[in-house]
C-alpha cells in the first residue's frame, strides 16, 4: 500500500468514526497549512500538514473562544493530536456551505467587532504580536537602494505623521489574523457566513485585522464596525474611527514597503501576493477620492 493510501484509508476511518462512509469523504483542493476534506454533507475534516501542526494546535483553543464571543465560525466536533487513526493531529468540525465573496461580505463588521471585544484569557499557542519598526523598514530599503534618499524622508515623515493619530500602546485585543476573501464564506445573497482558518489568530493591535482587506473595503466597513464595538465591560475604551483608520493605514503601508524585497510569487489568488500590489492599491485608492477620515492621513 502506498503511503498516499494509507494516508487516505486513515482519513476514510475518521470518517466512519462519526458515521460517515467512506464513499462520502471528498478532499477539497487547496489548503496550505492542512488538507480538508468533506466528511458527508455535514462534517469537514482538517488534517494538518507538517510544520502547521501548531497551528491547528492553536485554532482548537481560539474556536470556543471565538464562538462565545458570537463570531460565525464552524464548531469544532473532534480535535484530536494523539496519532492512534492517522498519523498528525486532525480536526473535524461543522460544515458551513458558502462561497468565497468577490465583494466584501455583509455583516463582516459585526464579526470583527464581536472578535476584538472579546475577553482576554490565556491562550495556549496564541502570540502577542509586536510589529516591526516602520522607520526601520525604510532605512534599510534605502540603504538596499530600493528607495532614493528623498522618497525615504516621504515616507518616514508620513509614518511619523499617521503615529500622531493612533495609540500605538492601545492594548492587544485578539484577532484573526488573516481576514481575507479566502478565509470568508458568504451566502448568494452576500451575507457573511463564517470566518474559518484561525492558524494565524493572535493578541495583536485591532487595526491588523483590516491589513489583507484592500483599502476600498476598510473603509467601506470601518464606519459600522466602530458602532458596533462593546462600549462597555471590556476595560477598554472604544477607539474613533480616524485611530483605526490611521493605524489600518499604518499597516498596508509598511506590509507594502516590507514585500517590495520579496521574490515573485505567481500563481497566488490573493491580491497582496505580487510584490508591488499593496503599493499599487494604496496608489489606485488615495488617487480615489476616499472619504474622510482616509483623505486627511496623507
Amino acid at each position: 500500500m502506498s503511503e498516499q493510501d494509507e494516508f487516505l484509508g486513515s482519513v476514510a476511518a475518521i470518517g466512519r468514526r462519526h458515521g460517515v462512509l467512506p464513499e462520502q469523504v471528498t478532499e477539497v483542493a487547496g489548503g496550505v497549512a492542512n488538507r480538508g476534506f468533506g466528511l458527508g454533507g455535514a462534517l469537514f475534516l482538517r488534517v494538518a500538514r507538517p510544520g502547521f501542526e501548531d497551528d491547528l494546535r492553536k485554532e482548537s483553543g481560539v474556536i470556543p473562544v471565538a464562538r462565545s464571543a458570537g463570531v460565525l465560525t464552524p464548531a469544532i466536533v473532534e480535535y484530536d493530536e494523539r496519532r492512534a487513526l492517522i498519523d498528525a493531529p486532525y480536526v473535524v468540525m461543522e460544515r458551513v456551505d458558502g462561497i468565497e465573496p468577490t465583494e466584501v461580505p455583509v455583516g463582516l463588521a459585526e464579526q470583527l467587532a464581536r472578535l476584538h471585544g472579546a475577553e482576554r484569557t490565556d491562550l495556549p499557542g496564541v502570540p502577542q504580536d509586536d510589529s516591526r519598526d516602520p522607520w526601520q523598514t525604510v532605512d534599510e530599503l534605502a540603504e538596499r537602494g530600493y528607495l532614493d534618499l528623498g522618497t525615504a524622508k516621504w515616507l518616514s515623515d508620513w509614518f511619523t505623521r499617521l503615529a500622531d493619530r493612533f495609540d500605538r500602546n492601545e492594548p492587544k485585543v485578539l484577532i484573526h489574523g488573516d481576514v481575507a476573501a479566502h478565509n470568508l464564506l458568504a451566502g448568494p445573497d452576500g451575507e457573511l457566513r463564517a470566518l474559518i482558518d484561525w492558524g494565524d489568530a493572535a493578541y495583536a493591535p485591532r487595526a491588523m485585522d483590516f491589513a489583507k482587506l484592500p483599502l476600498e473595503h476598510v473603509a467601506a466597513i470601518l464606519p459600522d464596525y466602530i458602532r458596533r464595538l462593546p462600549t462597555s465591560g471590556t476595560g477598554r475604551s472604544t477607539p474613533q474611527e480616524e485611530e483605526v483608520a490611521a493605524a489600518a493605514l499604518w499597516f498596508h503601508l509598511h506590509w507594502g514597503l516590507g514585500k517590495l524585497t520579496a521574490n515573485p510569487w505567481p500563481g497566488q489568488r490573493h491580491w497582496t501576493a505580487p510584490r508591488a500590489s499593496r503599493i499599487l492599491a494604496l496608489l489606485r485608492f488615495f488617487t480615489g477620492n476616499p472619504p474622510a477620515p482616509w483623505s486627511t492621513l496623507t
